[in-house]
């Protein structure tokens, strides 16, 4: 299959105001992360009925702004034909886990439809989808926004869902742009958000006198203060293949720029070139400051190590926080800071988590039902009560409740300048997995063979991008 042509980049805000409003003091637009060659994905604007236009587009949609094409007055769940419905999920640590089990609870009270869930490990899961897909999967299941959700429907391989976002409100047009399909049909629900940053604990960092670093300088020289106080400076692991790949993102949109890792994920520019490889250099210059053999450490096990304050800083998503619940109010964070001051620090990896229906779901009506529930308020509500770790993409469920720290991440996504989903996100699922993971896996055992690395990733790359 050869890859769709790449779209122009859209413009608009994915912070729903319901948060927006008591959280940010200024409001930027967000150029979206490419999840299709260069396609923005994660904040969009234009028409909601498409997410591939192809055309460039100058007009922003305003944030909290729901998709004109969501009339209902309620986004409770609709009818269901009852009898059982199947969720195939990803959501395999505790706490995720717990928010699955609440919805699916919730969704059988209002509808008097079962679920069954059948739950794999995450990693597993995300590994085996194309086989999963082309098998019997589950009549819903847990997936990304992104390529990763073109390139299965694009396959036929994922269910048409856009009489779902007939009665959804609540979205940004951006959020409906990231679960539109090449063909202009919505094939995705969104559920929650999360930014990439640093984490830290602030109670361990005052009582070092450590200040946030500000440029790549900084870092390595709070870094080297970390060692000399007998602290790992940043947690890291990659036992599961796709953890370092956000370590490669940021260092990617901050050695060479947003528009370059666009192109890069789309194989626009290749993977030898000089500035790919610049970015493994710079990684390389870091990789000392890291924890050591992380191929041997799951991110959860990393986290740990923040959580015990025996690392000072971890590169990871929101969802780390799931790891020190206990201490929610010692958790802050930081984007990663600025190696050249013609790009700056403004770009970050913020991904979409949703859900999909089956292209043959057993029971269809019950599948529709299911998805029109977990794209309601009520399931938002739900979703925000039960974890803090996350952010919720419903701007109508109620988040009063969120943390500070939720409140930070939501001013985080709302004041960058451009949003990208994630490696194995936007790319070819085929590249992310059968070529990437193993390189960057291979570059962190050995840091020094970075030509022979580019060269190899290259060569791979010409043979998927072209097939």
């Amino acid at each position: 299959m050869s890859r769709p042509q790449s779209e122009a980049e859209y413009l608009a805000r994915l912070v729903p105001t319901s948060v927006a409003a008591t959280s940010m003091h200024r409001r930027s637009l967000l150029t979206a992360g490419a999840a299709l060659g260069g396609s923005a994905l994660l904040a969009a604007c234009g028409s909601s009925s498409s997410g591939s236009s192809g055309s460039a587009t100058s007009a922003a949609a305003s944030a909290g702004t729901a998709s004109s094409a969501a009339p209902a007055a309620s986004t409770s769940a609709a009818p269901a034909a009852g009898g059982e419905v199947s969720f195939g999920s990803n959501a395999s640590d505790p706490l995720p886990k717990k928010v699955v089990q609440a919805l699916m609870d919730a969704f059988t009270a209002a509808s008097g439809t079962s679920v069954k869930i059948n739950t794999q490990d995450h990693g597993t899961f995300q590994e085996n989808i194309n086989n999963y897909l082309q098998g019997k999967p589950d009549d819903v299941y847990t997936w990304f926004a992104g390529y990763r959700m073109r390139f299965f429907a694009a396959k036929g391989l994922a269910g048409d869902v856009s009489d779902v976002w007939t009665k959804l409100t609540g979205f940004t047009d951006g959020f409906k742009a990231a679960s539109t399909g090449d063909d202009g049909k919505q094939y995705f629900v969104p559920s929650s958000y999360y930014p990439w940053a640093v984490f830290y604990r602030p109670s361990l960092w005052k009582e070092k006198g450590y200040t946030v670093p500000k440029t790549l300088d900084e870092l390595k020289t709070l870094g080297a203060q970390m060692k000399k106080d007998g602290l790992i400076p940043i947690a890291f692991a990659d036992k599961d293949g796709w953890p370092a790949m956000g370590t490669f993102d940021v260092l990617n949109l901050r050695v060479n720029g947003y528009q370059f890792h666009i192109d890069l994920m789309a194989h626009k520019v290749p993977w030898d070139d000089p500035k790919v490889k610049k970015v493994f250099d710079t990684w390389a210059g870091l990789l000392p400051l890291h924890q050591d053999a992380p191929l041997g450490r799951t991110w959860q096990e990393a986290a740990q190590a923040l959580q015990t304050k025996k690392a000072g800083m971890y590169l990871l998503g929101l969802f780390v926080t799931q790891q020190m619940t206990a201490n929610l109010d010692d958790v802050d964070f930081f984007t990663f800071p600025e190696l050249d001051s013609t790009i700056g620090a403004d770009a970050l990896d913020a991904p979409i988590d949703g859900f999909m229906k089956a292209a043959k779901p057993k029971n269809g009506d019950a599948a529709t039902a299911l998805l029109t529930y977990l794209g309601s308020k009520d399931a938002g509500n739900v979703y925000a009560k039960q974890d803090p770790t996350t952010l919720i993409a419903n701007s109508e469920a109620d988040t009063s409740a969120y943390t500070a720290l939720q409140k930070k991440s939501v001013e985080l996504v709302g004041s960058a300048k451009h949003i990208s989903q994630f490696l194995d996100r936007d790319t070819r699922p085929d590249f992310a997995s059968t070529v990437m993971i193993p390189a960057i896996q291979t570059f962190l055992k050995n840091p020094k063979d970075i030509d022979g690395l580019t060269k190899s990733i290259e060569a791979q790359a010409k043979t998927i991008f072209t097939a």
